[in-house]
């Protein structure tokens, strides 16, 4: 996925792309019935990359993604046009305002039973951002 981060004082304000990791953890009751396929799990993987997948990959392969509220919304009109694959927000598309966003769509779609515990969005090996839902608490 490409972004820019509009009014940035340096060189990540220009359109550049990152091969992004998500890491995704959950917390839950391991499934005691022993009838259940899904004995011992606290969700099925796969099941979980299907969320992820349908909230995150889908829509940010491959994409552009702009902040709609900056200068940048001349830009996201240009690519639209082109056919160009866009996702626009209403944030600056740092990794640390992305996390929160993929944490907010993330946990609409969990089970009832189960809670997001944290994600980790790598941009690069050394370069990420962190969220962990027990540094939400009180907001």
């Amino acid at each position: 996925m490409a972004h820019a981060l509009y009014g940035y004082d340096g060189k990540c304000r220009n359109i550049h792309g990152h091969s992004y990791k998500l890491d995704v953890c959950v917390i839950g009751k391991p499934i005691l019935d022993k009838t259940n396929p899904k004995y011992g799990m606290v969700i099925d993987f796969g099941d979980l990359k299907s969320i992820v997948k349908a909230e995150i990959i889908d829509i940010m392969d491959h994409a552009t993604m702009l902040n709609i509220n900056s200068g940048h919304k001349t830009l996201a009109e240009y690519l639209k046009n082109q056919g160009h694959k866009l996702v626009e927000v209403d944030y600056q598309p740092s990794s640390e305002n992305m996390v929160i966003d993929f944490a907010n769509k993330i946990k609409s779609r969990l089970p009832e039973e189960l809670k997001l515990h944290s994600l980790k969005l790598r941009e690069t090996e050394t370069a990420f951002a962190e969220w962990y839902a027990s540094d939400q608490e009180g907001e």
